[in-house]
């Protein structure tokens, strides 16, 4: 299937559901993407006794639990977008800055009530109904580590 979204509707589509993101409402995120949607949060890989979890998924899944997580360990987590760019054909690129003051456990790192402000790119693709498919994001995710105290040392 081509995508043929037209730019200022896919733009609007990802301005959405990074407007609802700042607001913290995941479930209007989720319901701004098709019910298949792929979600990658590339840096994402938290190492557990048992298991290792890593950002690659369906956004229903793997992406509203992230985000849910995210949310409770940072209940300032908010977003800053810097600048959107939108294709014919459904992409979205956008630079955010997202940020917050660690409240509560995240991952492997204890809440210390550090903050960070991080900047991300995320890569969006929209279908022509005006849903996101494909939500994939890439920061550093050492710098945010760093910001927070957290400093491992394998």
């Amino acid at each position: 299937m081509t995508l043929t979204s037209p730019p200022r509707t896919a733009a609007r589509t990802v301005e959405a559901f990074l407007d609802a993101y700042r607001r913290q409402q995941v479930d209007e995120m989720v319901e701004l993407c098709t019910d298949n949607a792929d979600f990658s949060y590339v840096p994402i890989e938290i190492w557990g006794r048992q298991r290792v979890v890593r950002g690659d998924g369906k956004v229903a899944t793997i992406g509203k639990t992230l985000w849910t997580g995210l949310i409770n360990a940072f209940p300032d987590l908010t977003n800053t977008v810097h600048s959107v760019r939108a294709n014919a054909s459904g992409d979205v690129v956008v630079e955010v800055t997202i940020g917050g003051t660690q409240a509560g456990a995240w991952a492997n790192m204890a809440a210390r009530g550090g903050s960070f402000a991080e900047p991300h790119l995320f890569v969006f693709r929209v279908t022509d109904d005006g849903l996101i498919d494909s939500v994939t994001a890439y920061w550093n995710n050492a710098s945010i580590s760093r910001q927070l105290g957290h400093l491992e040392v394998d």
